[in-house]
């Protein structure tokens, strides 16, 4: 593991709010079953706990034990590597969080694409949050120095790298029916 995957572990495991770069934009991560990290995390955003946050997983093994199980075709629809990228509203179990799912009983997943998300995600074991780097309805950020432009020096540690994407959060669509809700 390169020395900033190791950094930025280390900070997750001990509660810490890290930024990383993503598919489309730089997100906000930390360990989702910590409500400590959620709450600090959402408060960094300026942002209520209502709405839940997004959790990428390197694979659909991570996220498996959070949901309710799948029909073959949601799964093989959600599992499917898509042109642009896709964060799914699946039924989740319902012990899941209040911090996590917000007022919903589904929860926003995505199968992360990007390389050194992926990476943080295998070396974390397990999914991680991942909410756009900004205040909340603001421009999310593109780049490690944006990230620190936002939030100063309120962070653990930012994982330097380049997205590649066009620069807006991904698109949000009903894991069920398939409907596009954000585009």
């Amino acid at each position: 593991m390169n020395w900033q995957l190791h950094a930025a572990v280390r900070s997750l495991s001990h509660g810490g709010v890290i930024a990383c770069p993503t598919e489309t934009v730089y997100g906000l991560s930390c360990d989702p079953f910590s409500a400590g990290a959620v709450l600090r995390l959402l408060t960094l955003k300026q942002r209520g706990i209502e709405q839940g946050v997004v959790l990428i997983a390197g694979g659909f093994a991570q996220l498996e034990p959070l949901l309710l199980p799948l029909a073959g075709g949601v799964r093989r629809r959600m599992v499917t590597p898509a042109r642009t990228p896709t964060t799914w509203l699946l039924p989740c179990r319902p012990d899941i969080p209040v911090w996590l799912r917000g007022l919903h009983d589904t929860l926003a997943v995505r199968i992360t694409t990007h390389p050194l998300a992926q990476a943080l995600c295998r070396e974390w074991g397990g999914p991680l949050v991942s909410s756009s780097a900004n205040l909340h309805g603001r421009k999310p950020a593109c780049s490690a120095l944006a990230v620190r432009k936002a939030f100063d020096d309120q962070l653990d540690f930012i994982l330097h790298g380049s997205t590649s994407g066009t620069g807006a959060p991904s698109r949000i669509r009903d894991g069920i029916s398939g409907k596009l809700l954000r585009g």
